[in-house]
């Protein structure tokens, strides 16, 4: 019973791991598009000379708040993740954000994604996996 259980907490784990990494790659994609909308495609630069009115354009865009309310969520998770792993076991898997943006612009956005990218995120990934098999206690 209590390798069932040890089992269900590793699996609990990777789930909330999974979930505030892809709460925080929404997060980057709603900012992203958000920017996009409040500089037009960047036909209307942020002028940073004048900062009231820069925050005013970037506020008054519903793509940011939901983008940094989702990045409060995704912290809000990790917490928890952070309450029960070491930082140094944990914070690898935040990589996991590169994979899903690059994914996301390949599949959704159809944006050109070279092989270098993909052997990066091979690497990434191979990373990752080598953690994860490593001792986890907080």
């Amino acid at each position: 019973m209590s390798e069932r259980l040890a089992t269900k907490g590793r699996t609990l784990l990777y789930g909330l791991i999974i979930i505030s990494v892809l709460l925080a790659a929404t997060a980057q994609i709603l900012l992203k598009h958000g920017m996009t909308q409040v500089t037009d495609h960047g036909a209307i630069p942020l002028a940073l000379n004048r900062p009231v009115a820069t925050l005013r354009r970037i506020a008054a865009n519903a793509s940011v708040w939901i983008g940094l309310l989702t990045f409060v969520v995704s912290a809000a998770v990790w917490i928890v993740v952070l309450s029960k792993v070491s930082l140094s076991f944990a914070y690898p898997f935040v990589s996991f954000t590169y994979i899903v943006i690059l994914l996301f612009d390949g599949l959704v956005l159809h944006e050109t994604v070279s092989g270098l990218r993909w052997a990066g995120v091979a690497f990434i990934v191979a990373g990752i996996l080598l953690v994860s098999r490593t001792h986890q206690s907080a």
